[in-house]
């Protein structure tokens, strides 16, 4: 096993982990060594337990908060599932029939007719006038 010396408030530690841990070690001890900071300048010099405690503390209470966020975005994340499920399995929706008129060969015709019967007066009416 490693040692990994880490520094938290400004003092040293020796801590041991796993062979191939020692980032993750580094990481949680920057965390760590963060919060303790925070405290050393509002709070100045205090006993390396209380440090640590207080620390270790502050990290705990925005961990619960994370949690807390992860599990409102799990439910959320639930929920689309869900309703994605739903829209996947619903029935198709039914094609709509729609009527479109179809206009008879003899209605055309006899509308031709009357055209042109129309313009025969009209033609007929213009040579009455001159």
């Amino acid at each position: 096993m490693p040692d990994v010396k880490v520094s938290i408030g400004g003092r040293e530690f020796e801590v041991a982990c796993q062979v191939g841990e020692e980032h993750f070690l580094k990481s949680a001890a920057a965390m760590l060594d963060a919060e303790a900071s925070v405290l050393s300048n509002q709070i100045g010099r205090m006993p390396e337990s209380r440090m640590l405690l207080m620390a270790g503390l502050m990290l705990a209470d925005k961990t619960a908060g994370i949690d807390e966020q992860l599990r409102g975005l799990e439910q959320k994340l639930s929920a689309q599932e869900q309703l994605i499920d739903e829209l996947r399995n619903r029935p198709e929706p039914q094609s709509k029939t729609v009527e479109v008129a179809v206009i008879p060969p003899q209605v055309t015709e006899t509308l031709a007719e009357i055209a042109a019967r129309a313009e025969a007066l009209a033609a007929a009416v213009e040579d009455k006038a001159s």
